[in-house]
């Protein structure tokens, strides 16, 4: 039987050198068995002041906790490391990234919440995790479900971030089995993960809240300006070269 990691990472900042100092994770067996991990890691890279105004941990906080290698998640997450199970983040890529700088070798079946989002959701203006846990509607239920698994629940804290992808992901598969008539919701967010979304609207600049179609029409340049001179995520790289080739 497939089992379904949800994770979630606090991290020294963002850059290629930052590591792990937080992970938050529940895998989850079944209604009646989940495994909760919430653990603080040491690392050898400083926390950035950046870093620390988002999410608390100052390094007086880790200073005595053994780095990732050692937490119990990193022990089985790598023995459950199988196609047959799935391994879900909020913009998996950064997460996965952080594990792979630990000497993670992915070999689960990837499922991402903010993509999959995305796509179920293309009318939201918004599909960052906590717009969702409110736009949704979980926050209406995350305490309930917070006093069952015992979990603390905190704004930009790994646990409690996974708690809110877990209620989203009860969401995602729902909308997935509506949209998706017939097939399995949960390999539909797998297929849904790998495909980059074409996105309706500009979310930054100088047209925020236009439809990209429209300027498309009335201002290409733009778009190629976009293109060659700004760093896009996949959604509007792939977007914009729709409209573009």
């Amino acid at each position: 039987m497939a089992l379904y990691v949800l994770f979630d990472t606090e991290t020294t900042g963002n850059q290629e050198h930052d590591r792990i100092i937080q992970i938050g994770a529940m895998i989850v067996h079944s209604k009646e068995k989940i495994e909760v991990y919430d653990e603080l890691c040491s690392s050898e890279v400083p926390i950035s002041l950046e870093a620390m105004e988002v999410h608390n941990i100052t390094p007086e906080v880790i200073e005595d906790k053994a780095p990732f290698s050692e937490t119990r998640f990193a022990e089985r997450v790598n023995e459950l490391n199988s196609a047959e199970n799935f391994l879900i983040a909020h913009n998996i890529n950064f997460d996965l990234d952080m594990l792979k700088k630990e000497g993670f070798d992915n070999a689960y079946t990837l499922i991402d919440t903010f993509r999959c989002a995305k796509h179920l959701y293309p009318d939201m203006p918004y599909h960052r995790l906590q717009y969702l846990r409110y736009a949704l509607g979980l926050y209406k239920t995350e305490e309930e479900e917070a006093a069952n698994l015992g979990i603390t629940i905190k704004a930009h804290d790994a646990i409690g971030d996974v708690l809110v992808m877990k209620l989203l992901l009860s969401q995602l598969v729902q909308s997935a089995s509506a949209q998706f008539e017939g097939k399995n919701p949960m390999q539909t967010l797998a297929e849904l993960t790998q495909t980059p979304v074409l996105m309706r609207t500009f979310k930054f600049g100088k047209y925020k809240g236009r439809e990209i179609a429209e300027v498309a029409e009335e201002d290409m340049g733009y778009l190629q300006w976009m293109r060659k001179n700004l760093e896009l995520d996949e959604d509007m790289a792939f977007t914009l070269d729709n409209y573009l080739h």
